[in-house]
């Protein structure tokens, strides 16, 4: 994993990379950790308005480490479910983040990989891009990552690709759902991204936050009493925020708001 943790540029963003492309960027508990750590980090900098997770080499993730799945089989249940916690707890961080998170996904995403990709708010991939749930092929399952992969593409795909295990190619992990875009070309990854940030970049911080904090309360919820007294609640907020009043402000006065 290179250092630092993560770099943000003098627009607010931040860029997360996954270096090492001699493993096709696999991971293990060390590289889980820092990830954890960086992600943490994210959400508490104020400097920070959007995320690029992004990875270096042929490969975007192959998931899981050989060794470190060696050292797994040797442990017992409890010492698995520590393990098992602590990816769950960085896949938590990543999804929750308070900023919009982009997925820079320019080879293969198998088994974890494809949970990075599911946690995060758009991924872009390049035609290159391949995904995998790969699990069940080596007696295991995709259980910590499952939640955000199904909410990515839904439970009846999931049930599919939970249990064949066949590579997804980047158009069909667009029909799905897990990519939001494909580019027709590698070179073409960055320019949509930034295509995507410049979007970000142009809105309320606190107010991105806030709207997918709706998405995330919200998804697969009843819409009850309590669920419209709540979202009534949250844009009478919203509307007397110093953000939301700047926001008013300068949209009526026809000027860029001061966040810009």
């Amino acid at each position: 994993m290179s250092t630092p943790l993560y770099t943000v540029d003098d627009r607010g963003v931040a860029t997360v990379t996954l270096s090492q492309p001699e493993i096709h960027n696999a991971f293990d508990d060390a590289v889980i950790a820092t990830l954890s750590e960086a992600f943490a980090g994210i959400a508490e900098d104020r400097r920070v308005k959007a995320m690029v997770l992004a990875s270096t080499g042929k490969s975007f993730s192959a998931g899981a480490d050989l060794n470190w799945m060696r050292r797994m089989a040797s442990y017992n249940v409890e010492q698995n479910n520590a393990d098992a916690s602590k990816l769950a707890e960085m896949l938590r961080r990543l999804n929750t983040l308070p900023v919009v998170t982009i997925a820079r996904v320019q080879g293969a995403a198998f088994g974890g990989g494809v949970g990075l990709v599911s946690c995060c708010d758009i991924a872009v991939a390049a035609p290159e891009a391949s995904f995998c749930l790969s699990e069940v092929k080596i007696g295991l399952i995709p259980a910590t990552i499952s939640p955000y992969v199904i909410n990515a593409i839904g439970e009846r795909a999931a049930r599919r690709y939970f249990t064949t295990a066949e590579v997804i190619s980047a158009d069909k992990a667009l029909e799905l759902g897990l990519v939001s875009e494909r580019v027709d070309s590698a070179e073409q990854l960055d320019e949509a991204v930034e295509q995507i940030l410049k979007s970000v970049l142009r809105n309320g911080p606190d107010a991105m936050a806030a709207a997918k904090s709706l998405v995330l309360d919200y998804a697969n919820r009843q819409i009850d009493d309590a669920l419209i007294a709540d979202s009534s609640r949250r844009i009478a907020e919203t509307r007397v925020s110093s953000e939301g009043q700047e926001g008013l402000t300068a949209f009526l006065e026809k000027r860029r708001p001061d966040w810009r």
